[in-house]
């Protein structure tokens, strides 16, 4: 398990060093250039050692670049988990479940299960998801019936929107859709003020959670391989 958990934390990083888009648009792979896009800052400038974006197009750097931000996240979360329990922290009712791997064998199978429950949920309503969750309304050649994504109509519901003109439809679009870049879960409600920022503190501020997302990939990597060295207790001494 401890293999396939580096590995898994290693391929999810690869694209941790490439840019971050600073906006939706139309390049094609012929005249895309990532190298000024947000993310690419010293020391490293633009970093893509394994040609990852070498014949990407927007959509799909954008894909990758989702793809680092929610690892990144993830990877947040597992070093603040990590910190927390190893300090001797417990949800009440858990107080006698191990930190580390050792809890991997202690955790109840419900427990499990309803994790496992929630992470599919969460992943279903956070896909990019034109053609439904995982592709599940595409026909058998690959295509959708949606007219863009987040469209779930599915030949069914329609409430008069075949009828409207593209001008109105794109009206109702921009109502229903609050996200300025993937990853932007807010959904018009959740704001900390970001709206009133200007569009350079933004950025600063897309910048630091990218880079807070890296070190975490490389955190998290750092204080799995030491626990299975068995020397994790020199960096974090117990119940610190």
């Amino acid at each position: 398990m401890m293999k396939l958990a580096v590995l898994a934390t290693l391929v999810g990083s690869v694209a941790a060093f490439a840019p971050s888009p600073i906006a939706q648009s139309c390049k094609t792979a012929l005249n895309a250039d990532f190298s000024k896009e947000l993310g690419a800052q010293i020391p490293l400038g633009f970093f893509d050692p394994l040609g990852m974006v070498a014949d990407a197009d927007q959509e799909e750097f954008d894909r990758l670049r989702w793809v680092e931000l929610k690892h990144g996240r993830v990877a947040m979360l597992a070093v603040t988990g990590y910190l927390v329990t190893y300090a001797g922290v417990r949800f009440p009712g858990a107080e006698d479940i191990p930190s580390g791997f050792a809890a991997l064998d202690a955790i109840p199978g419900m427990v499990w299960a309803q994790m496992i429950a929630t992470w599919t949920m969460m992943e279903a309503a956070n896909q990019d998801q034109y053609a439904a969750p995982w592709g599940t309304n595409q026909n058998a050649l690959g295509d959708s019936p949606a007219e863009f994504k987040g469209d779930f109509r599915n030949g069914a519901l329609d409430f008069g929107w075949d009828k409207l003109s593209d001008d109105a439809k794109m009206r109702k679009r921009a109502i229903e859709q609050p996200a300025e870049f993937k990853g932007d879960f807010r959904n018009g409600a959740l704001d900390f003020g970001w709206d009133k920022l200007s569009d350079d503190a933004k950025m600063r501020k897309r910048a630091i959670e990218l880079n807070n997302g890296r070190a975490a990939q490389m955190g998290i990597l750092g204080l799995m391989v030491h626990e299975k060295l068995g020397n994790v207790d020199n960096l974090l001494p117990p119940h610190f």
